[in-house]
């Protein structure tokens, strides 16, 4: 599903009109899917009392055209229209709106006796920048306290009025929502922390708007949809090695746990063998905590890795001379795959026509691009794009809405994952994961590291419900896999 920033969305609108659909149907039809939230969510319509806040530009005008496809369907129903603009500043389709709402005799200035149970939070929309001020202030302070005071539900038209909506960082004071219905595609704000966790429930409504036009945009939120074929059922005749050999390079004296989680997860994410290189003193504590690993030294790593299907590398080995070394000898010589994480992960890593997938968190990646901690979080889209183009890799920023940015310039975010999943071991699990999707899939790697990914995320939430935020560990992630693959494959995008 295509994110689009503020000004490609005022594109696709202007474009959508000049190819023949007014701006006033547009704003119609972004009025009707919300108004199928609300009869889905809030029925019976006419249980609730209903106070719609409008400020003064199209958002406004599509509040104003929710309050009166409501008074026209519910002309019974409780609804207050309440304006943060005075009507002379209303201008194009949201004065015409005005104008409807006055002659359906819909206004609704009564004020709702007791408090709303039902906020439609229709202020501001994407076109604002900067910290929301003024009369719009005033009606953002007056949802949050209605939430706080009374209990009311927020439904939030395009995007929490105030939020901005090109950015995960929050400027100034915003509405804060149950609900959000966006319209064409999501923007980044409903994607990227912190914002994400402010907008509630997420509804992408169309509303006329082909697809086509917007088609070449290269940021994304990902969805099982992506990358579904690949948890299509096995052929029959499919075998142990029909399925890929990884051959992971991981572990050391005191992190032998690093090497059989990654080894491990490549076999449950269905990898066909998987071989893992460590130091020689930990290698039957691998063996006898998962017999299906086989092992061999890291001294012989580079001579191993003849005729595997792909290579990790990195969890529990060590950071020191030996390591580069090794990593850069892979790099070079090894023609397939490679997952690179924690300590294998270097900046001078190179594409240069072959699959290099790099798996650093934050830290790491400041190691690895020389960019600052806080320049990271600034920007996470772009850090991770330009590092990603520069050096021809797949990379996989990890962090709350994991980012993977791609060596063609496109950027997937990820939207699954928990809290629950702050503990030692769950990249080393992301990492196995990977590996043994590439492991089946090494001709669709950008899929393979996409549905690791995501799956990964889903595991924790699911694991997370059942366990709990505090109790979950890394290696539970393997019990709920199956679920996490199961629902994929068979359930629509919730979005």
């Amino acid at each position: 599903m295509k994110i689009l920033t503020a000004a490609e969305m005022r594109a696709v609108d202007q474009r959508t009109i000049e190819a023949g659909i007014p701006g006033i149907v547009l704003m119609e039809n972004a009025a009707a899917r919300v108004m199928d939230l609300l009869l889905e969510q809030f029925s019976p319509i006419e249980d609730q009392r209903i106070l719609i806040l409008c400020g003064k530009g199209n958002n406004g005008g599509d509040g104003m055209a929710i309050a009166r496809q409501l008074h026209v369907r519910f002309p019974r129903a409780a609804v207050q229209v309440e304006f943060f603009a005075n009507p002379e500043e209303f201008t194009g389709d949201a004065a015409a709106n005005y104008k409807m709402l006055q002659v359906a005799e819909a206004l609704g200035q009564e004020e709702l006796q007791p408090s709303p149970t039902l906020v439609i939070d229709a202020l501001l929309g994407t076109g604002v920048t900067g910290p929301a001020k003024g009369r719009a202030l005033e009606g953002i302070r007056k949802i949050n306290s209605l939430v706080t005071n009374s209990g009311a539900k927020v439904v939030a038209v395009d995007i929490p009025s105030g939020m901005p909506s090109d950015s995960g960082d929050p400027t100034g004071e915003f509405a804060h929502a149950d609900y959000t219905v966006t319209f064409t595609a999501p923007k980044p704000c409903h994607a990227l922390a912190p914002n994400c966790d402010h907008i509630g429930e997420l509804r992408v409504g169309q509303i006329g708007s082909p697809e086509s036009f917007y088609s070449d945009v290269k940021l994304e939120l990902l969805e099982p949809s992506m990358f579904r074929e690949l948890l299509e059922p096995r052929p029959p005749a499919g075998h142990k090695g029909t399925f890929g050999h990884a051959l992971i390079a991981a572990g050391s004296v005191g992190k032998t746990g690093a090497a059989i989680m990654c080894g491990t997860a490549a076999l449950r994410a269905g990898a066909g063998l998987v071989t893992v290189a460590s130091d020689v003193s930990v290698l039957g504590h691998i063996t006898s905590h998962t017999p299906e690993l086989m092992t061999t030294t890291v001294q012989n790593f580079l001579s191993e890795s003849k005729g595997k299907t792909v290579l990790a590398m990195g969890p529990g080995l060590g950071r020191d001379g030996e390591t580069e070394s090794l990593v850069r000898g892979a790099a070079k010589q090894f023609e397939g795959p490679m997952v690179i994480d924690a300590d294998a992960l270097t900046g001078e890593i190179r594409g240069e026509g072959r699959v290099r997938i790099l798996t650093p968190h934050p830290g790491e990646m400041a190691r690895i691009s020389g960019k600052s901690a806080q320049e990271i979080a600034k920007d996470r889209i772009s850090v991770a794009r330009d590092f990603a183009t520069a050096h021809e890799v797949i990379l996989v920023l990890k962090g709350q809405r994991t980012v993977i940015a791609l060596a063609d310039g496109r950027v997937w975010i990820n939207p699954t994952g928990t809290p629950a999943m702050g503990k030692g071991g769950s990249g080393d699990v992301l990492t196995g994961f990977i590996t043994g999707l590439v492991s089946q899939f090494p001709k669709q790697p950008e899929l393979a590291v996409a549905a690791a990914v995501y799956l990964h995320g889903r595991a924790g939430e699911i694991g997370a419900e059942e366990r709990g935020d505090k109790c979950l560990l890394a290696t539970d992630l393997f019990d709920y896999l199956t679920d996490a693959m199961e629902e994929c494959a068979h359930i629509p995008d919730a979005v």
